[in-house]
């Protein structure tokens, strides 16, 4: 399966300047070790403003049915500069693979942004929200990987955001293919993970690939590509897994003893119950496919849909929390 590296918008302040409103850079481990793997396009759109650094800390701020973006200290209302270079930037953007943003900030925060009543020092806050930056990017990119550090210390967060960035990376460079070959060979190597994810678009994807109605290259990448986002809009949950690895599994029915099968479909029970994690099941399948020299499996990134390397040893027993 072909290595590429993801395409990624990051916020500055996170691993590469210090150009947080006081002033100071986030050190954030993962986003470190993720510097070897992706191409950052890092972007503090509070500086790209002219707000400085350090600077006077700015707010959102509820007023009637809009959400502004205030500077309490100034009283400037710096809303429309902020959208103003949001929408440009976002527009010279050539490919994009998914965003990395600051959480709980003004202008990057994903979904934990505090919204205020007003800008003096006794306004409360009454909801939480995009920041502006954020809400641009969901608006222009409403299907890409968006998500912010914070969320990611969550093993399964950070596993679900790594296994959809590195699968659009690899989407990306079939689409600029333009190869029908290509197409094909990406739906059977990643088959078991959307297996994973939602069959029935998993079942979708593979009938626009056959292209029976010999449509285009245009209509069947862009049908394809409007699936893949659907297929991949939730989580994986324990119980797709399960269907996976059975599927997974039947591929060596014949080689199988009865106690091999009985230890597999009762590890199978274990990870249903929380037990052991997804990678004990995956391992004994691994075992099988080097084994019985499985290709077709061989291929399948379920078992390997991001680098090894970005896997934290702390991660491997981590249970399921969905």
């Amino acid at each position: 399966m072909e290595l590429v590296k993801p395409i990624v918008v990051v916020s500055k302040c996170l691993e590469f300047v210090k150009c947080r409103y006081n002033g100071v850079m986030i050190n954030d481990q993962f986003i470190k070790k993720l510097k070897d793997y992706v191409e950052f396009i890092p972007i503090c759109p509070e500086v790209e403003i002219g707000l400085g650094v350090p600077r006077k800390t700015i707010r959102l701020v509820k007023e009637e049915d809009q959400i502004r973006l205030r500077q309490p200290d100034t009283n400037r209302d710096i809303t429309d500069k902020m959208n103003k270079f949001s929408e440009e930037f976002l527009a010279s953007l050539d490919q994009v693979d998914g965003f990395l943003l600051k959480d709980r900030s003004p202008s990057c925060g994903t979904k934990d942004s505090k919204v205020y009543s007003g800008t003096d020092k006794s306004s409360m806050v009454i909801e939480k929200s995009n920041g502006l930056f954020a809400q641009r990017v969901e608006e222009n990119y409403p299907y890409s990987i968006v998500e912010n550090e914070g969320r990611l210390k969550n093993f399964r967060i950070r596993e679900d955001f790594l296994t959809k960035l590195f699968l659009l990376a690899r989407f990306r460079k079939v689409k600029e293919s333009k190869s029908m070959g290509r197409l094909v060979r990406f739906q059977a190597e990643n088959k078991l993970l959307f297996f994973a994810y939602k069959e029935a678009e998993m079942r979708k994807l593979g009938r626009i690939v056959a292209n029976q109605q010999h449509l285009s290259w245009d209509k069947v990448i862009n049908e394809y590509e409007l699936h893949l986002h659907k297929l991949l809009q939730e989580m994986t949950t324990y119980k797709a897994n399960i269907n996976a690895l059975m599927h997974a599994f039947g591929y060596f029915s014949k080689e199988l003893s009865s106690q091999e099968k009985k230890f597999f479909l009762d590890t199978l029970d274990k990870y249903r119950d929380n037990k052991v994690p997804l990678s004990v099941p995956n391992n004994i399948l691994e075992a099988w496919i080097i084994k019985y020299d499985e290709n077709y499996l061989k291929e399948q990134s379920f078992f390997h849909p991001y680098p090894d390397k970005l896997i934290e040893i702390k991660d491997s027993g981590k249970g399921r929390d969905y």
